[in-house]
């Protein structure tokens, strides 16, 4: 497929005509006076849009919120009255998704959509997703894609994908969907030229090398390590110890991209037994509590050291794919400070230490 370049002003107005098919939203800018390390806080939100798109912001840094949040939504009517409740066929426009979120769509999806059983609620959610994606130009100290082999610029899983150049967007189409509406709006695109697709570069190794700094200054292990780090670190005493200033607020998994356990609640509302799906957390003191009240993970750091070895041991042996993308949003979100980034480099270091 070809790659184009739009204009601003242009981009804008395709985004007006497509939000008359879709309930869209996009990344808009907060601003924050809270520091994170010396570093004040960017953060992106989602905004629905409302006929505006005043304050849009399509480079910079991934949204403060997982985009999982609009597909697989953390509290979901599925039954009423004993009765099945139909998916809402409502289409979103999605703008402005960064990689970190698009390359967890595929842990979702074989969650929800691979085996004996497809989640339907997900499935017509993802199907009817336009997704447009962009660049990320600005990633915070967090950040730690790059560690994991994944690129700060998406790869995978989008429509469109925007990459912001001064004047315009570079345009890359990632799916006949996505051809299909550039067809449509043909008159706001040209082919992008090499000048254009040479800046593009220029900013992407710009961005590169920033993450591929900070992973040099915090010495975080290299993907290829995590499983065997995993694997000889599973009775580790570091686990025990950085679960000391953990509250079990299960933040870390709500605000991650790829964490996707849920429960299945009942309530009586107006008359009605109303059955939802809602975000449970591994971290949850009765997250594995069985018939009977037995609990495989009763002490919490048994709890912490589940969410890792799924992530890094788990996922790799069934999948292939690390369930982390490096956004570091746990870390940012945790109140107790506990960072992924420092768990795996003392894991790396306590190996060494018994070689």
């Amino acid at each position: 497929m070809n790659t184009y370049y739009i204009k601003k002003d242009d981009f804008v107005d395709f985004v007006k005509r497509l939000s008359m098919e879709f309930s869209t939203y996009y990344l808009r800018k907060q601003t924050s006076d809270f520091y994170w390390k010396n570093e004040q806080r960017r953060i992106l939100y989602w905004q629905k849009y409302d006929g505006s798109l005043d304050g849009m912001v399509l480079n910079w840094v991934r949204a403060n919120d997982p985009l999982k949040q609009f597909i697989f939504s953390s509290k979901e009517r599925i039954c009423q009255d004993f009765q099945s409740v139909e998916p809402d066929d409502r289409p979103l426009l999605i703008i402005g998704a960064k990689n970190c979120d698009l390359v967890a769509l595929d842990i979702l999806d074989y969650v929800f959509l691979e085996g004996d059983f497809q989640d339907p609620f997900y499935a017509k959610k993802r199907k009817l997703s336009f997704i447009i994606a962009s660049d990320c130009t600005d990633p915070l100290e967090i950040c730690f894609c790059r560690a994991l082999n994944r690129q700060a610029f998406p790869t995978k899983n989008f429509d469109m994908a925007l990459a912001d150049i001064g004047q315009g967007y570079v345009v890359e189409i990632g799916s006949q969907k996505g051809q299909d509406f550039i067809s449509k709006f043909i008159s706001k695109f040209v082919i992008a030229n090499s000048d254009q697709l040479e800046e593009r570069q220029r900013l992407r190794e710009a961005t590169s090398e920033k993450l591929e700094s900070n992973i040099k200054r915090l010495q975080i292990p290299n993907a290829s390590e995590l499983k065997e780090i995993m694997q000889s670190g599973f009775s580790s005493g570091v686990w025990e110890d950085e679960t000391k200033t953990c509250v079990e607020c299960g933040c870390c998994n709500f605000i991650c991209p790829t964490c996707h356990c849920f429960f299945l609640g009942d309530s009586r509302e107006e008359n009605k037994n109303i059955r939802y799906k809602i975000w449970d957390a591994c971290l949850y003191k009765d997250f594995a509590v069985v018939a009977g009240g037995a609990n495989p993970r009763k002490k919490l750091y048994q709890r912490l050291r589940n969410r890792y070895d799924k992530k890094f041991d788990f996922f790799p042996t069934v999948l292939n794919m690390i369930a982390c993308t490096g956004c570091g949003r746990c870390i940012s979100g945790c109140p107790g400070k506990i960072d992924i980034r420092r768990i795996l480099k003392r894991l790396v270091q306590e190996r060494q230490l018994v070689k």
